[in-house]
């Protein structure tokens, strides 16, 4: 099987520590200029393989309003930890989004769902007193708790209606793309990363939740800001640009 890649002159570190990332937005551009801006509170599912950058590149491609963005992202945090670590706050307040995507873990425990439910509804409140619009960022369990897979969507569908915010359907992406190709590599070494492909699947999502747009098309190869080359079989790109449209269609929530 042909493998995706990700080039760059340096790899990026991906151990699972705090990290915080700003990036992909360029403030200085003329204010004339269109460009929606959108806030990523979460954690490695989001920074890994640039996620981010990923969809502001697919944007940019395919003609779309420039996406300028920042990502608050620390290594296994949790909603609750953002709200008492105090950055994602602070950035909602000084305002200025038009969206912020919120994302924490699988979630499909009782008490995992619980905590993701409480502190989307904290966060949302936050959100709409700023001027903008939450979105809940729907990922997936670890390889060896794939039977969680209806939990996760349970999980972050709920949590996304009672904020009656956006919801971006990327676990529900990756079950119907391993559907299309079971074979498909989603899944990095550690068995709950994602590869370059299970990233490329989420970005497909953000991008057409964000943009209201078919991935249906996008490119399968582009650079990052960072430099970084995103490289997919063709083939494999349609298969999961089909499943990530299908995916919204199903259970996306705008």
């Amino acid at each position: 099987m042909n493998r995706p890649s990700l080039k760059r002159p340096c790899l990026l570190a991906v151990a699972l520590m705090a990290l915080s990332l700003c990036a992909g937005s360029d403030f200085k551009r003329p204010a004339s200029e269109a460009r929606l801006r959108v806030l990523f509170v979460g954690n490695s599912l989001t920074y890994f393989n640039e996620l981010p950058s990923m969809v502001e590149a697919l944007a940019e491609a395919s003609g779309q309003k420039r996406l300028a963005f920042k990502a608050i992202v620390f290594g296994g945090y949790s909603l609750e930890d953002h709200w008492n670590q105090g950055d994602a706050r602070r950035a909602i307040e000084r305002g200025g989004w038009d969206v912020v995507v919120l994302q924490q873990g699988p979630s499909a425990s009782t008490e995992g769902r619980q905590s993701l439910l409480a502190y989307t509804r904290r966060f949302s409140e936050e959100i709409r007193r700023a001027g903008a619009r939450p979105a809940l960022y729907m990922v997936w369990p670890s390889v060896g708790r794939k039977q969680d897979f209806d939990g996760v969507a349970e999980s972050y569908s709920q949590a996304a209606e009672e904020a009656a915010g956006l919801l971006f359907p990327a676990g529900e992406a990756w079950r119907g793309a391993w559907r299309r190709d079971p074979k498909l590599e989603l899944y990095s070494a550690d068995g709950l990363h994602p590869t370059v492909a299970g990233s490329y699947l989420a970005a497909l999502i953000i991008y057409e939740g964000l943009y209201g747009q078919s991935p249906v098309g996008l490119p399968s190869t582009f650079k990052l800001r960072s430099g970084a080359r995103i490289e997919l079989p063709p083939e494999q790109a349609r298969l999961m640009q089909e499943a990530a449209a299908e995916a919204n269609k199903r259970f996306g929530r705008r």
